[in-house]
């Protein structure tokens, strides 16, 4: 109680009337104390938990089906309607190999010409793999680009808890095209320990279609444009090489990337607030990405009402506690 009322009821008591003695301390009952913030601020945390967790449930909630890109997943059923690509892009696209084995032991070039297996890339942490032309005049370009912001927004680093693996699906192209595009990222991404874990390769014809025809990724050589007709996107493999996730286009959500290494890994990297997010989001093969679970977000947020319910009666069953005269 302050001081000013207690010395008030103090001269109250001592020659004030019964009706006024009484008058003041029915005050004094009445007035807040300063520890009767902490219910305050329970009561307000419990409402905004609430609030937020109807906000990620009304987010979650499927809508209208939307269409899926048809350079990306399985081949159209047959009788299906054209979905109106030009006839260089009907056999192009991206078909997903989830859990299915890459060729560790395909033979490619590194950006100074030694002869690497892929399997010299894989000990013990998840991959990022992207299969572009390096001199591809747009759309590759894109793609790594869309892997550089990604990267950067990742707190994980490249060479510290996972490995980025760059082919080129071109057997024309040379190691010294491959050390140029190195080059450039590596100094864009300016981090230390990229430039040994950041691997730009070339290949022959043979080890490329090995690769490609493992991981679901369908190209053609366009002879009118003299350019190779491709989708975009990249995967995500476990550190035995084995296909874990897709990402399709060129934009790669720094979220969705991060947690598609922590389940590459098996949750060897990452914290304790990954493991969170993946109890709450999974992942989507149909769109690539990471979606809500809704009864899994209702669940958590009904156990975490639960114990703040209960603190907040504990602390009231203290503070609500007539004082001593």
């Amino acid at each position: 109680m302050p001081k000013r009322y207690r010395k008030t009821l103090n001269l109250a008591r001592r020659g004030g009337s019964p009706t006024v003695r009484e008058g003041f301390t029915r005050r004094c009952h009445a007035l807040p104390y300063g520890r009767a913030t902490a219910p305050h601020a329970l009561i307000v945390l419990c409402l905004l938990l609430t609030a937020h967790c109807f906000l990620l449930t009304a987010r979650a909630q499927p809508g209208a089906p939307q269409p899926n890109s048809p350079l990306y997943g399985a081949a159209p059923a047959i009788g299906q309607v054209s979905n109106g690509l030009p006839k260089a892009l009907k056999n192009v696209g991206i078909d997903q190999r989830l859990n299915e084995q890459i060729p560790l032991d395909a033979v490619f070039k590194d950006e100074q010409g030694h002869d690497v297996r892929l399997g010299q890339f894989f000990h013990g942490k998840p991959v990022v793999l992207s299969l572009v032309y390096y001199q591809c005049p747009m759309l590759c370009n894109q793609v790594l680009n869309g892997m550089m912001g990604a990267f950067r927004q990742v707190s994980f680093n490249i060479g510290d808890q996972f490995e980025v693996i760059t082919v080129s699906f071109d057997p024309r192209e040379t190691p010294d095209l491959a050390a140029a595009k190195k080059s450039t990222y590596i100094k864009a991404y300016n981090r230390p320990g990229a430039e040994a874990s950041w691997h730009f390769l070339t290949g022959d014809e043979g080890n490329i279609k090995r690769l490609t025809e493992a991981v679901g990724f369908r190209y053609l050589w366009d002879e009118q444009t003299k350019q190779f007709a491709h989708a975009s996107g990249i995967m995500v493999l476990t550190p035995e090489g084995k296909l874990a996730r897709y990402f399709y286009g060129i934009d790669y959500p720094p979220r969705d990337l991060r947690l598609g290494l922590v389940e590459a890994s098996q949750n060897k990297i990452g914290s304790p607030v990954d493991a969170l997010l993946l109890y709450c989001y999974h992942y989507d093969p149909a769109t690539g990405k990471y979606g809500a679970i809704v009864m899994n977000i209702v669940r958590l947020a009904g156990g975490l009402s639960v114990v703040l319910i209960v603190g907040l009666l504990l602390v009231l069953r203290k503070r609500v506690v007539a004082p001593v005269w």
